[in-house]
């Protein structure tokens, strides 16, 4: 802060000149844009109307406001284009002596909401100017409670940033009320908790009209913020407290335990579990126990703290029958795999609501690590199909998993041919996605039958041609067991489906072939020249019109 004193008429000249035409300077357009890079207020193309009284005000250069706010016309509650007033700006930067200058003025509203219906008093709070807030406090025309468009009051500004002793000055007063809620229903202990404050926690909670247990409009409770964050002083202090149930659950029937395991924070959970009154195994709305929650996330800590319960079951499902090892698999969590495998009472190889084994899991999103581990175990089936009949394989397979189908296919026990429900087969799934790698791997098979038709009559070939895979098609052309020109059921071919996609190099790759009949129609009469026409592919029209093809 600035110490007021006089000025020389020579300074004050020079001063009054630099910043007479302040207002719509570029250096303003640049100091706003740097203050606030992203506000859309600031519009470098329009007059900023931050005067140099505002300018002053930021900075804090007491000297210069009373000689500003002096100059004829100049007007010491104009905002500017972010609607603050200069007091707005010597409160939000803790600038104590301009704060009183201007209120010295007598002309100036102290109370006067800015951008957001922010007052000088809820930016003094926000951001701990202790002195700013004693100096507006004592003003009878200062509203200590006028809370901003997100009905945020200064103290829960000031809980939530954790300035104890403006959150001190503020309960002082009879007309704050330190249980009022925001626009989200976080009161001022909600925000400090949430933060992680302990000595605002404290305060608040020796008054006698705070509620330690209030709900937001998420159904959370402060203790459930302090475990969400992980603060374990903040639950530390509000379990010494009877009236919080430490068990409460939110609106998706998330407990503090859930909120705390499914962030990893160990220190909460074991504070939690040493709770008589805290379920360890408690389903939230999905069905998702603390387990699952830590398991999906892989925090190895709280998974063996939870399994370290006698009333915990580890194969406990959610609401689609995912147990905590399907959730670890699907991520890939060796770790937290490892350490359920350890158990007894774990089955390997449970199927959720979808059939889908932890196998199938760990296969349709490549995690190789947790594939060995399964396959390990005697009791997992590394060929068990889900309700759709693919099995670990098909989504291996499906999804390119190089490494992950290697693995599969050294089983003895493991069908590469193995149909799913639309009767197609692993080669066909890595075909259709154009997974040359998973091709080369499965052609390698004597058991792999690469021209064997799905349900409706097509072959690998097909989905090749369909989605425009050449590096594919050239693998299986190259195959003196692939039909080029094989039927399905509505009497097409491969070169049917690159004509109608407009695939014009799996096309060409086809007409050079001397087993290809491309005029040959289709059971309703139209060849491949009809349903590129039909689908504007006309670069395919002409390759097909170069072979002399004119129906």
């Amino acid at each position: 802060m600035h110490a007021r004193r006089d000025l020389s008429d020579c300074a004050k000249l020079l001063a009054l000149k630099l910043f007479n035409d302040y207002s719509n300077h570029i250096s303003t357009k640049v100091l706003l844009k740097t203050q606030f890079p992203h506000s859309h207020f600031v519009d470098p193309d329009e007059p900023a109307m931050f005067s140099g009284l505002h300018c002053v005000s930021m900075f804090g250069i007491v000297e210069m406001v009373a000689s500003l706010a002096g100059v004829e016309g100049c007007d010491i509650n104009q905002e500017d284009c972010l609607g603050n007033p200069p007091l707005m700006w010597a409160a939000r930067n803790g600038h104590e002596g301009v704060v009183k200058t201007l209120l010295e003025l007598g002309d100036v509203n102290p109370d006067k909401p800015g951008n957001y219906d922010r007052t000088p008093l809820w930016w003094a709070a926000l951001n701990g100017h202790e002195g700013v807030a004693k100096i507006l406090l004592g003003r009878d025309d200062v509203n200590p409670q006028k809370p901003d468009n997100d009905d945020q009051t200064p103290i829960s500004c000031a809980a939530e940033n954790g300035h104890g002793r403006v959150v001190k000055i503020l309960l002082e007063r009879d007309n704050v009320n330190p249980e009022k809620p925001d626009s989200d229903g976080q009161t001022p202990l909600s925000c400090a908790a949430l933060n992680g404050h302990e000595g605002v926690v404290k305060m608040l909670l020796e008054r006698d009209d705070v509620n330690p247990d209030t709900l937001d409009r998420y159904g959370r409770t402060p203790i459930c913020d302090a475990a969400l964050n992980g603060h374990e002083g903040v639950v530390k202090i509000l379990l010494e407290r009877e009236d919080v149930n430490p068990d409460r659950p939110d609106n998706h029937g998330l407990t503090p335990l859930c909120r705390a395991a499914e962030n990893g924070y160990e220190g909460v959970v074991n504070i939690l579990l040493e709770r008589g009154n805290v379920n360890p195994d408690k389903p939230d709305g999905y069905g998702l126990t603390p387990l699952g929650r830590a398991s999906w996330n892989g925090h190895r800590g709280v998974v063996r703290a939870l399994l370290g319960r006698d009333d915990i079951n580890p194969n406990k499902p959610n609401n689609y029958g995912v147990t905590p090892l399907s959730w670890a698999a699907l991520s890939g969590h060796e770790g937290v795999v490892e350490i359920l495998l350890e158990r007894d009472d774990i089955n390997p190889d449970k199927p959720d609501n979808d059939d889908q084994t932890p196998l199938s899991c760990a296969a349709e999103n490549g995690h190789e690590g947790v594939v060995k581990m399964l396959l390990e175990r005697d009791n997992v089936n590394p060929d068990k199909p889900d309700k759709d009949s693919q099995t670990p394989l098909c989504y291996a397979a499906r999804n390119g998993h190089e490494a992950v189908v290697k693995i599969l296919l050294e089983r003895d026990n493991v069908n590469p041919n193995t149909p799913d429900n639309c009767g197609r087969t692993p080669l066909f799934s890595a075909a259709l996605d154009g997974h040359e790698g998973v091709v080369k791997i499965l052609l390698e098979r004597d058991d792999v039958n690469p021209d064997n038709q799905d349900n409706y009559g097509q072959t690998p070939l097909f989905g090749v041609a369909w989605n425009g895979h050449e590096g594919v098609a050239n693998i299986l052309l190259k195959r003196n067991d692939v039909t080029p020109d094989k039927l399905d059921n509505h009497g097409q071919t491969p070169l049917f489906c690159a004509a109608l996609k407009g695939h014009e190099g799996v096309v060409k790759i086809l007409l050079d072939r001397k087993d290809v009949t491309p005029g040959k129609p289709d059971n309703y009469g139209r060849t491949p020249l009809w349903w590129a026409a039909q689908s504007g592919n006309t670069e395919v029209v002409s390759l097909l019109y170069r072979r002399g093809l004119l129906v």
